[in-house]
């Protein structure tokens, strides 16, 4: 090799480099080399210069399959790049070759913290496409099953949010009422986590009144044990040091940016979905769109934390005004018959054929329907070309849209802030890489 190619590797010299001082002999010649020909050492401190270091993709605080690209000086990030993509979903060309009966089962697995709220809002989707009439019951228990969801997925954000900040105690209480809820959703459909409940026309099936009073029971006790938790690390000063302040993001950059439900509203834009353009029967519940004008961790941190009481007051709103009646849709066209009637009638069973295999037809055209989901706006935007399967089908998903704001958030922050900042997010990584 000839001299002019070789190269002084700078990990091996201080300012003050003499040949005794280092210990490397191919580094030693090069330096000799040099010294003899009187060439200029050029020594940097690494202490002076910045680092670049990958969070993720396999990371247990970021929340799925998320790579961050964070560029430091010491302990400070200059900048942050957060890297989508690792999951590989396809999830939104898949629903181009299958029918919308079929796609149901795939929206369990976008954000799977809070599957019954997907199934919700991809049927609401293509019932507006389809133009289908659903019952009212059947309305209702879609907003039951919606509030518990987000319950869920609340409680997994609070939960974990004060894991990644060292608090594991409320982390496995909240897994211990989250796995309530789970034994309710079993009552409910016979699935505890991928439940594919909600069908286009109503729901899989009804709920039995002691279900119902199983629901109202746990509604009862669960404000109580949520105080609780709240009690152990909402003055915790250790705790209060790692969200206070960090992460911040204006209301103007936020709405910028797309930002959507708590992330949104921590910012202190009062934006909610159910409210704005109501849908279902939330305009004939009363409840109140929490903000916090903060914009930090601990703001976005506490909109659901007091997310989850308004929901507990849907929730006893919607048992006290169930009203009785059918909970699917009597469309042969487009609805799926019951099961009892496929196996007894020849029509039923062929009709039954037809739509899953061949889905149903509507006009060409093209419908955009959102929900507010746990985590924001999640939308469905769908083209039709008239067949029984989706011309383009493209997801508004949540996840994605908020961690476009995990750069200027963390941005000017401490490393150990990042993992903070990302649970205040509360991002899956299932529906960002959709």
């Amino acid at each position: 090799m000839e001299f002019q190619e070789e190269r002084l590797d700078v990990r091996y010299l201080t300012p003050t480099a003499t040949l005794e001082r280092v210990w490397d002999v191919r580094q030693r010649k090069i330096l000799a080399r040099l010294l003899e020909k009187d060439t200029t050492v050029e020594i940097t401190d690494p202490l002076d210069s910045t680092m670049v270091l990958n969070m993720g993709p396999q990371h247990p605080a970021t929340h799925g399959v998320l790579r961050v690209l964070i560029q430091i000086d010491g302990e400070t990030v200059v900048k942050c790049v957060p890297e989508l993509g690792y999951l590989h979903r396809g999830y939104e060309k898949l629903a181009e070759h299958v029918t919308p009966y079929e796609f149901i089962p795939h929206t369990d697995r976008l954000d799977y913290i809070a599957p019954m709220s997907n199934n919700v809002a991809v049927v609401l989707a293509f019932e507006k496409l389809g133009g289908i009439e659903v019952p009212e019951r059947a309305q209702w228990i879609r907003m039951l099953v919606a509030e518990l969801a987000r319950i869920s997925s609340h409680l997994m954000a609070m939960g974990s949010t004060c894991m990644d900040v060292g608090a594991m105690s409320v982390f496995l209480w909240a897994f211990a009422e989250r796995e309530k809820l789970y034994d309710i959703f079993q009552q409910i459909c016979g699935a505890r986590f991928t439940t594919s409940y909600t069908r286009i026309g109503g729901v899989a099936n009804d709920i039995d009144d002691h279900v119902l009073e199983q629901i109202r029971a746990w509604a009862q006790e669960f404000p109580k044990n949520l105080k609780t938790f709240g009690k152990v690390v909402h003055r915790n000063r250790i705790f209060l040091d790692r969200l206070v302040g960090v992460g911040y993001i204006s209301a103007e950059k936020a709405v910028q940016l797309g930002l959507t439900g708590p992330t949104l509203r921590g910012s202190g834009v009062e934006y909610d979905i159910r409210k704005m353009f109501p849908y279902l029967r939330y305009e004939d519940v009363e409840f109140d769109v929490v903000t916090y004008t903060e914009g930090d961790a601990w703001a976005r941190y506490m909109v659901r934390i007091d997310e989850m009481f308004e929901s507990i007051r849907i929730v006893h709103q919607i048992l006290d005004r169930m009203p009785k009646g059918p909970v699917m849709a009597q469309n042969p066209r487009l609805v799926l018959p019951r099961k009892g009637e496929i196996y007894t009638r020849m029509e039923e069973l062929i009709m039954d054929f037809i739509l899953i295999n061949f889905g149903f037809r509507t006009e060409p055209g093209e419908i955009y329907s959102a929900v507010e989901a746990p985590k924001g706006e999640l939308g469905f935007y769908i083209v039709s070309d008239g067949s029984g399967e989706p011309w383009r089908l493209k997801i508004r998903s949540p996840s994605a849209a908020n961690l476009q704001g995990l750069a200027p958030m963390v941005e000017g922050s401490m490393i150990a802030d990042v993992v903070a900042i990302i649970g205040s997010i509360d991002p899956v990584m299932g529906e960002a890489d959709k």
